[in-house]
């Protein structure tokens, strides 16, 4: 039984789905631990801002649920990490699909928002067309500010997305400013941001215009002037 009160009182898998995930910061948790398991603290580190109470409160109704579990590291000097159980794992797809379903609402940072390793890490699957990368062989080394570096090896329509930078990339980039954002919703085109130095390169430019076919995201539609029924 969750510790939650807060029930929807109704007979559906949704209802159900909100109840166990739709709590504020829950599947931003979960978010974190699909990229592996996670001491409280490095959960803490990822959420800026969550009160270490409710990130508590957060993994207990998870645990309960049967989406998280702790598990003790075998080495003598780890600690308690939290993991997805197989249940909670099979959120990936929904997690990703959520995520590409929300970018396309995604403006302007506002001030204080706050671009995490694992946002970027995840922003990166949700973002890759496999339909475009057949035939593809490259690696590309992403700079955001000076605290995100990932890197993502593209393999003839598969993707790894790592944390850190890769020693032999074809390109290390940094997009400046909402750069990245423009890039991958087709706002700005590769030529442009290099002419216009919004984006800075090491290596061959031309990767970066592979790079927008790769990684794609389209925007939201504009609101119809109603909808119609089917």
């Amino acid at each position: 039984m969750m510790t939650s009160t807060r029930t929807y009182g109704q007979f559906c898998g949704l209802a159900r789905a909100l109840e166990i995930v739709g709590e504020r910061w829950s599947m931003l948790v979960v978010r974190d631990l699909v990229l592996g398991p996670k001491g409280f603290t490095a959960l803490q580190q990822g959420l800026p801002g969550i009160p270490q109470s409710i990130l508590s409160a957060r993994l207990n109704d998870l645990e309960e649920a049967g989406v998280v579990r702790r598990r003790v590291l075998p080495q003598l000097d780890a600690g308690l990490v939290y993991e997805l159980t197989e249940y909670g794992s099979e959120l990936d797809h929904i997690l990703l699909d959520l995520g590409f379903w929300g970018a396309r609402s995604l403006e302007q940072p506002k001030a204080g928002d706050v671009f995490t390793t694992d946002a970027a890490i995840l922003a990166l699957y949700t973002m890759f067309r496999p339909e475009a990368a057949d035939g593809a062989h490259v690696t590309f080394e992403l700079h955001h500010g000076t605290s995100v570096v990932v890197h993502a090896m593209v393999d003839n329509g598969t993707l790894k997305v790592g944390n850190g930078p890769h020693p032999a990339a074809d390109l290390v980039f940094e997009p400046l400013g909402s750069a990245f954002l423009d890039l991958v919703n087709g706002k700005l085109t590769a030529a442009e941001a290099l002419a216009s130095g919004r984006v800075r390169t090491e290596g061959e430019p031309a990767h970066l215009e592979l790079f927008t076919r790769l990684f794609h995201v389209t925007p939201k539609p504009e609101n119809p002037g109603g909808i119609a029924l089917r």
